[in-house]
């Protein structure tokens, strides 16, 4: 079912101008250039309910009022661009798929605690140590067969009685995916329409020792594999590789515009060694980054944590690849280091925000934008996601200093273009990384020739059949990365 709004010519004529302006103005900044002034991208989450009058609680479980919050944000601040909604974990989809580890506001954490991750101790992993080789041989089998059953509470794996809670939890987990997702495109037209906002990001990315750490053997089981089964953890990442890209492609913005997002976890000094970071993080990282590049797709590097031991690394990255966007590290450095190549975004401190005064906001920022911004190629933002304890009046104090002295002497915002993709090779929809064998293939659960086998003799058209079922099949993939990589 579609939904057409419906305004007066004037009225869609001016924001549309308004949409126009902005989107030009960020996507001039995303490439590195000088626009008219600074974009405003608040990366905002619970601050929204605080701004709206709606607890955590109210955010998390109905996605509805945290778009509205989002809406009402992004109007009344007059910033370019924001998320859809940065309270992502819809909890009402947690909950239909019995998700263990997620410390849900008014269920686990009190109301007005934004919703928390809850990592298993080592010994109850979801991935075991000896299951290395499940997973290689077949990651998205693994995901299916192991992971999911014991991540939910009510999956149960291969084998086992069917329950009818495993049965619901499939239903309504499918259900409650499928409805989501469709209303994000409701909402990117209604910030459109309404106060002619840009969709800052599209598009889902993380990095395979990351999924490692974060979703499948934990940060302390990952630690002793590295030690204890190094090449395994090699493997396994290489393995994980085409299938991350796979997600990361097939959600980004069909138009080419606004960067896909990749969220930084435990990948660098000091979880990991320089070393490690070297030869199995950076080494799995890089090449899909490059790939996407090829694709015509930006990636934007949300640096959480610190990562300025690695900014030489990321310099590596062709021109334009990335956007960097600057939490607890030093963006004077990250200016200087990789400024000539890249849009740089982030740096003003969430402490800041949260215990500081308006007049030392407008201060910092001040700072930030006579170091980093005046050539251009800079994005106004916290250094991380805002929360609820971040100030209305400091919020408000870095909206108004960038709107006021953040506008370039010079400088425009030309009609946004596609990135400049280097040309794709001619196998560009199998990248150098990617698995050649059809029994593991990405974005597949079951390959067309296992199906075949499984059917009576084909009497009309085995392509019409095979689209079909491989469409559907595809959904089914999705569904099951997106649990692993979005929720």
């Amino acid at each position: 079912m579609s939904t057409t709004i419906a305004f007066s010519s004037p009225q869609v004529s001016a924001m549309e101008a308004r949409y126009q302006n902005r989107l030009n103005r960020y996507v001039t900044a995303l490439r590195n250039g000088r626009p008219d002034r600074i974009p405003l991208r608040p990366f905002v989450a619970e601050f929204t309910g605080v701004y709206a009058g709606y607890t955590c609680q109210e955010l998390a479980h109905d996605y509805h009022k945290a778009f509205a919050a989002a809406r009402k944000c992004a109007a009344d601040f007059d910033w370019d661009a924001v998320v859809s909604s940065m309270v992502y974990v819809w909890t009402g989809l947690t909950q239909a798929i019995g998700l263990k580890y997620y410390g849900v506001p008014g269920i686990h954490v009190p109301p007005n605690v934004g919703f928390q991750y809850r990592e298993p101790a080592p010994q109850d992993a979801f991935m075991k140590a000896d299951e290395y080789d499940q997973l290689i041989e077949d990651p998205t089998g693994f995901l299916l067969n192991v992971w999911l059953p014991r991540a939910s509470a009510t999956i149960r794996k291969p084998g086992e009685p069917v329950t009818r809670e495993h049965n619901l939890s499939l239903l309504e987990g499918g259900m409650a995916m499928m409805e989501y997702f469709n209303a994000f495109g409701q909402q990117n037209a209604r910030l459109r329409a309404e106060s002619g906002t840009v969709s800052a990001i599209a598009g889902i990315f993380k990095a395979p020792l990351d999924i490692l750490a974060d979703k499948l053997r934990g940060y302390l089981g990952l630690v002793e594999d590295l030690f204890e089964r190094r090449d395994k953890v090699d493997a396994a990442c290489e393995a994980l590789m085409p299938h991350l890209y796979h997600v990361a492609r097939s959600t980004a913005d069909p138009q080419r515009l606004v960067p896909i997002g990749y969220w930084m976890h435990r990948g660098g000094v000091p979880f990991v060694s320089p070393e490690v970071f070297k030869n199995i993080y950076w080494a799995t990282v890089k090449p899909i980054i490059e790939e996407l590049w090829r694709d015509g797709h930006q990636t934007l590097f949300y640096a959480e944590g610190k990562w300025d031991y690695h900014l030489e690394s990321f310099a590596e990255l062709p021109a334009g690849s990335i956007v960097y966007h600057v939490d607890q590290g030093d963006i004077f450095l990250a200016r200087r280091v990789l400024g000539e190549k890249f849009c740089l975004s982030g740096g003003i401190p969430n402490a800041l925000l949260g215990h500081g005064s308006p007049e030392d906001v407008r201060r910092v920022c001040k700072k930030v934008i006579d170091g980093v911004a005046r050539d251009g190629g800079y994005i106004m933002d916290a250094g991380a996601i805002i929360q609820n304890d971040a100030r209305v009046e400091n919020i408000r104090a870095m909206t108004d200093i960038t709107l006021d002295y953040g506008v370039y002497s010079s400088g425009g915002s030309s009609p946004p273009l596609p990135s400049a993709a280097i040309p794709s090779p001619p196998d560009a929809a199998r990248p150098a990384f990617a698995p050649r064998d059809g029994r593991k293939s990405y974005g597949v659960c079951v390959p067309w020739k296992e199906e075949h086998q499984r059917l009576p003799p084909l009497l009309g058209d085995e392509n019409v059949v095979r689209q079909v079922f491989e469409h559907v099949d595809g959904l089914a993939n999705m569904y099951l990365w997106q649990v692993l990589l979005s929720f």
